[in-house]
């Protein structure tokens, strides 16, 4: 039977060898009987940025339900901090936080199987950073896909050395409550690796060959990217996405003024009819249909029966979800007091490491 001792924690950083343990920990995850399940620890989470979108919905948060009704023990974090990497006004954080938090419970996120908590909550995962630090190099870090993607998207700002040090703040993140199993996209593997190093150096520099931080593991996705009505990858400020908490009117207006092309009939052809193809495999994730049976449905209907078949898939979809969340969102006290209790455990666990590392550094005083 498969167990965690059979992952090679000093395998190659390859896809290939990511993928293998991603595999084993799908399959821990599975069996409910396999050794050493009990010590899984997922941490995953989001920026509060803005309105969490149905591409959320269908690439992380039916996931995490999933995960967490199989009694793994499951950390979401509001990485508010992260917000500023890139951008010099956080908004309305508070706001921002408050209605993914509503998302994450209208979902089937429970709080009492999952614990929800704000990074700016939990002061122990910044000075935890600081020992992280010392176990990276500049190099490393310039070299990180993920850190040169987000400093592209700048349009030229300078790199800040928060954004530099973003990875060193996610491995914080990680291993601040010991989370073993990260679930992400082929494009955040670089971010687990590096963690995963961070791990490694730690124990051997600092805990005498130790292992007292275990190498966590990606979970990799298996569900693909969900497009924005235009094709594109999916951005609120883009205004291609469809909100959770969207009105079903709002999400009407949404379809209905999202572009297409002039071709009636309708196919599905995501290299030269990426909006239309988008509109279809959405469609599809809500009703459970191929994108080839819808077009078989729609026929020479064109554009408006496709958005047509879209907005109801997507209202439809929605509907238990956001009367849930309306639920929710009218009562912040609760909302709050999820965070705050989230906020505790994740606290509680997180100055237990780092008192851990202080002892470890020589520096308990």
């Amino acid at each position: 039977m498969t167990t965690l001792e059979t992952i090679d924690t000093h395998a190659d950083a390859s896809y290939a060898a990511s993928v293998a343990r991603s595999d084993t920990i799908h399959r821990l995850i599975d069996d409910p009987h396999a050794p050493g399940r009990e010590k899984l620890r997922v941490l995953t989470g989001d920026r509060p940025t803005g309105p969490l979108h149905i591409g959320h919905l269908f690439a992380t948060l039916k996931s995490r339900v999933a995960i967490q009704d199989k009694g793994i023990d499951t950390f979401i974090l509001v990485a508010d901090y992260q917000v500023i990497t890139d951008r010099d006004r956080p908004g309305d954080l508070r706001a921002a936080t408050l209605g993914q938090i509503a998302d994450y419970l209208a979902a089937g996120i429970d709080p009492g199987r999952s614990t929800i908590f704000a990074h700016s909550a939990v002061p122990a995962i910044g000075q935890l950073m600081l020992p992280f630090l010392s176990l990276v190099t500049d190099g490393e870090l310039r070299r990180n896909p993920t850190v040169k993607d987000e400093l592209d998207a700048t349009d030229g700002r300078p790199l800040s050395g928060l954004l530099l040090t973003y990875p060193v703040h996610q491995a914080a993140d990680i291993l601040s409550v010991h989370g073993t199993v990260v679930p992400v996209g082929r494009d955040q593997l670089p971010h687990v690796e590096q963690t995963r190093a961070i791990a490694r150096r730690f124990n051997q520099r600092y805990a005498g060959g130790e292992e007292y931080f275990r190498t966590p593991d990606a979970l990799l996705t298996q569900v693909p990217v969900l497009p924005g009505l235009d094709g594109r990858k999916m951005s609120t400020s883009r205004g291609n996405g469809i909100a959770l908490g969207m009105t079903a009117d709002e999400t009407a207006t949404r379809i209905r003024k999202a572009r297409t092309d002039s071709e009636r009939v309708i196919s599905y052809d995501p290299d030269h009819r990426p909006e239309v193809s988008s509109m279809l495999r959405t469609t599809g994730l809500f009703t459970g249909e191929t994108p080839e049976t819808i077009v078989d449905r729609i026929g020479d209907g064109g554009a408006a029966r496709l958005k047509d078949a879209l907005t109801t898939a997507v209202n439809d979809g929605l509907a238990v979800h956001r009367k849930r969340r309306a639920e929710l969102v009218a009562d912040p006290a609760y909302l709050e007091d999820v965070l705050h209790q989230g906020n505790s455990r994740a606290a509680e666990l997180a100055d237990r490491t780092l008192t851990d590392v202080q002892q470890r550094l020589g520096m308990s005083y």
